[in-house]
């Protein structure tokens, strides 16, 4: 398995049309067309050709909160089905489903009703609403920082 930064040396050479900078946190930014990397962290070089599998296949952005989930398996299996071998880099499943699982985890807290804690329906790009009891609410991105639900009857926040 080559170091992280050899492999980012390689990736850059292989597509140049990509940029890729050293961060502390993985990301694609399809405006920046810039591959963020944590070369310190561990399975750098899988997340590295995740992030990479984002700009190959140009995700861009999403609408409703389940189609970044299918973003993120989508990138993992281009990642381990056409780069992984290319670049010498391991993928096994259980970082995948390990990394699935926080979007999983995300997307179940997006969508739990913050008045009855059943789950919830996306209305529209950031609403929700409880099939159960009616409720609707609000969230925030929260794909970096802490989830905040903000019911719409009270306009007050609802953890």
């Amino acid at each position: 398995m080559p170091s992280t930064s050899s492999l980012i040396s390689r990736l850059a050479a292989d597509y140049p049309k990509f940029s890729f900078e050293i961060a502390d946190q993985f990301r694609w930014s399809a405006e920046k067309r810039t591959v963020f990397i944590n070369a310190k962290a561990p399975h750098s070089a899988a997340f590295s050709l995740h992030e990479l599998s984002h700009a190959v296949l140009d995700h861009q952005d999403y609408y409703h909160d389940i189609d970044l989930l299918k973003l993120e398996r989508d990138a993992w299996e281009y990642a381990k089905n056409s780069l992984a071998h290319q670049y010498d880099v391991e993928i096994n499943d259980t970082i995948i489903q390990d990394n699935l699982d926080t979007y999983r985890d995300w997307l179940h807290s997006r969508s739990t009703c913050p008045h009855c804690k059943a789950t919830g329906l996306q209305t529209a790009s950031k609403q929700y609403k409880c099939v159960a009891c009616g409720h609707e609410w609000r969230v925030n991105e929260a794909r970096i920082c802490a989830l905040r639900r903000y019911s719409s009857q009270t306009q007050k926040y609802a953890s």
